[in-house]
């Protein structure tokens, strides 16, 4: 009997046009809920075949060009297959929106990081410097062994607000256009930059489509995600240290995601920060007060507020077509 002479209870209740806006409220509800999963997280066997896949093809020839094809082949063998199934599966209307709401749930870290962040704003609150270190060494990748107070503050909302683009808003957006296949395209395109856009001699040319399709997935996601931070805060500063400063960060992405989060809490922050035992000087991002440890609410907050604005403009646009 075929599949389609069962009803699809969607089709009765649900107009076409708010289901996958009723799929991505769901999605951020379960991860709100749920969080990640803690055993068998399937970003944690993704990591392992990317390292398989990167040591038998990240060897051999010393030529630029060579390895970056090999780069692009390794990127392609463990990121369009899945998407692959995951655009297979969405065929039933029934079945697919169940489908897109679970990418969606694995693709976003909304829950997580708010976890992180605020481990390290209790033991700031707590008065414990080193706890707060070591906390905050979890969820960034410079040097904390020697950061007082305020760096820890610092490093904290950075993060938060940089990460608020990577483990949530791309997801969204990618989930808006193209459902969970879209959202699941981005968190593992994501992923590998993270493992493998570095510019070290191993990854300098391996890593470069990783690094470079990340840019490009990530291009209109974070430039939404500034503008999101700049509506709930100060507005105009927000703007304008957009504007003057996101040009001066290395990262395309997280220069105008940083700068507008920073200026809208009214937060300096930026300067220079301790990465692989080097000293690195980086331009000042925002403008006003130096971070302290109740700022890492505020920026989780300032999070929150622009997921909520998300949801309501995808929602109010879907009730609107339907």
């Amino acid at each position: 009997m075929p599949a389609s002479f069962f009803p699809d209870p969607l089709m009765f209740y649900v107009p076409d046009a708010l289901r996958l806006p009723l799929a991505a409220v769901t999605g951020v509800f379960l991860d709100r809920l749920l969080g990640e999963t803690r055993r068998f997280h399937p970003l944690v066997g993704f990591g392992a075949l990317a390292d398989f896949v990167e040591k038998r093809l990240n060897c051999g020839s010393a030529f630029q060009d060579t390895r970056r094809a090999r780069g692009v082949l390794a990127w392609a063998l463990i990121v369009l297959p899945w998407v692959a199934l995951a655009l297979w599966g969405r065929r039933h209307d029934l079945t697919g929106w169940l489908i897109d709401v679970l990418l969606l749930y694995l693709a976003l870290g909304g829950r997580s990081l708010a976890e992180h962040a605020q481990r390290v704003a209790d033991d700031l609150a707590a008065g414990d410097l080193a706890a707060a270190r070591e906390h905050v060494g979890w969820i960034v990748s410079r040097d904390t062994r020697e950061l007082d107070e305020t760096g820890v503050a610092k490093a904290c909302v950075e993060t938060v607000l940089e990460n608020g683009n990577d483990a949530v808003f791309g997801a969204l957006f990618w989930f808006m256009l193209l459902g969970g296949p879209g959202a699941l395209l981005f968190r593992l395109a994501n992923t590998l930059d993270a493992m493998w856009g570095y510019k070290t001699e191993r990854f300098l040319c391996f890593g470069w489509a990783a690094a470079r399709i990340d840019d490009a997935l990530n291009y209109l996601p974070a430039r939404l995600t500034a503008l999101s931070y700049a509506l709930f805060g100060r507005t105009r500063s927000a703007l304008a240290c957009w504007r003057a400063q996101a040009p001066q960060w290395e990262s395309p992405n997280a220069g105008p995601v940083m700068s507008s989060g920073a200026a809208s809490l009214g937060l300096a922050l930026g300067g220079a920060a301790i990465y692989h035992g080097e000293v690195e000087a980086r331009p000042t991002l925002g403008a006003g007060r130096a971070a302290r440890g109740e700022d890492i609410a505020r920026a989780l907050t300032l999070v929150r507020r622009s997921i909520a604005l998300w949801l309501a403009v995808y929602l109010v646009i879907g009730a609107f077509c339907a």
